[in-house]
């Protein structure tokens, strides 16, 4: 269309400073006649375009032309920068929006985040896997196209599913899928690290059917698959394991004893998870509270024992 020939036209002139008429002619693949009645429609709109004729000449806009930015402020103009930098860190096509960006607001955003999708100090596996998988789902979400992969529960089990995808999620320091799973007819929020294989399939589905869908059954179902309802425990971590009781827990539910110790008193779903979780921290910590959770962590240190004695 010819509307978004001409913002291109103004958009390259501010890129490029100067282009022929051929050079554009070429790009949009019309005639140099066509570009010449496009400059005077521009100019006839106000816009500074000019053309300087023989060697070194070409088509431009007077030195301190900017487009009219006027309905966005400075802070506005930052977070739509700082927006298509989280987007170019994930997606390699953001880089060439967030340069024409940059250009029209004649500013350069800070450079405030980095998304890194490899484990960190570990060769578990190819990153670039994370990241193509993670530009899948958003093709997919952008595109309204339905998903079908595998995925891997909290407890253990094994599923096929196809869903909407609605909204990538990033919480707790893990990347989640919020979709409309059509394998279990709800609303489900899956973690990203436990989907594989996943692939687009060939039908397409309209996003507000499902996003009026209640929010209450998605927070009952946190991590959707295998869930329990929560429970309150209160741990005491020794001094020495600071670092990752940091790392770990939100700092409202940690408190410093006067030996410094820390407790923690969080609720969490009493199922493998949290078994699994307190059992790397070895003897730096120990549950005080409720008794059940001790029980049942005492029960399975001792499978754990008797299964290495097994194998002596």
């Amino acid at each position: 269309m010819q509307i978004n020939r001409l913002f291109e036209i103004v958009y390259l002139l501010l890129e490029k400073g100067s282009v022929t008429a051929a050079a554009l002619a070429e790009h949009f693949e019309v005639s140099v006649r066509t570009i010449y009645r496009d400059i005077d429609l521009l100019s006839g709109a106000g816009i500074p375009v000019y053309c300087n004729r023989g060697r070194g000449g070409g088509v431009s806009l007077l030195p301190d032309f900017v487009l009219d930015k006027s309905l966005l402020s400075e802070r506005e103009q930052d977070e739509i920068l700082f927006a298509l930098q989280s987007i170019a860190a994930t997606h390699a096509g953001g880089e060439e929006v967030l340069g024409r960006v940059n250009t029209l607001f004649r500013r350069q955003g800070a450079d405030w985040i980095e998304v890194d999708f490899s484990h960190w100090g570990w060769d578990w596996g190819s990153d670039e896997g994370e990241k193509r998988k993670f530009n899948l789902l958003k093709e997919a979400i952008l595109g309204r196209w339905k998903l079908h992969f595998t995925y891997y529960s909290a407890s253990g089990e094994k599923s096929e599913r196809t869903a909407a995808p609605l909204k990538l999620l990033f919480r707790g320091g893990g990347w989640y899928l919020r979709a409309w799973c059509e394998t279990r007819g709800a609303m489900r929020t899956f973690k990203i690290c436990r989907i594989d294989e996943v692939s687009l399939t060939q039908e397409r589905f309209e996003a507000a059917l499902f996003n009026a869908a209640p929010e209450t059954q998605a927070r009952q179902n946190p991590e959707c698959e295998g869930w329990h309802p929560p429970l309150m425990i209160t741990l005491r971590f020794v001094p020495q394991m600071a670092y990752q009781v940091y790392d770990t827990f939100c700092h409202d539910s940690i408190q410093t004893e006067e030996d410094g110790s820390l407790t923690v008193r969080i609720h969490v779903p009493d199922d493998d998870w949290i078994y699994g979780m307190l059992l790397q921290y070895g003897e730096h910590v120990r549950v005080l509270d409720p008794p059940q959770v001790r029980k049942e962590l005492l029960d399975r240190a001792r499978k754990i024992i008797s299964f290495y004695e097994e194998n002596e």
